[in-house]
């Protein structure tokens, strides 16, 4: 049960992150006029950040002295996982026109229970 509620918090610290990720990919590419995947992945890694703020304290309850060590994993799998985001938002976006958020919404989603598994079983290990 404790899995599912880890779950269930990485999920509300995800939604946190969405909104950070799309406020600051909309400054970059809308106000900044920056390359939409350069604001995409700009975006994405300030989420993730803060992402692992939250996570690291609320949802995994990490006591790890070693946070540089642990970030580095959580940016790590992070960064697949914005490959991942890149890649659908591209297949999406350019090859079937869809809406560039609407795509990027959707990539989101599947990014998701990549660095939840991930995270879950790399960077913050159940003992």
């Amino acid at each position: 049960m404790d899995f599912v509620f880890k779950f269930i918090k990485f999920g509300i610290v995800g939604g946190t992150g969405i909104i950070v990720d799309f406020s600051i990919t909309w400054i970059c590419k809308e106000k900044l006029q920056l390359n939409k995947y350069i604001s995409n992945s700009i975006g994405f890694l300030f989420a993730a950040t803060s992402n692992y703020i939250l996570n690291r304290i609320w949802t995994f309850q990490s006591s790890n002295k070693q946070i540089v060590r642990e970030y580095i994993s959580f940016l790590f799998i992070s960064l697949i996982g914005l490959g991942f985001n890149n890649l659908v938002i591209f297949i999406l976006h350019e090859k079937m026109k869809m809406n560039f958020y609407f795509a990027k919404i959707i990539a989101t989603g599947i990014v998701v229970l990549w660095n939840f598994f991930a995270n879950y079983y790399f960077t913050f290990r159940p003992c």
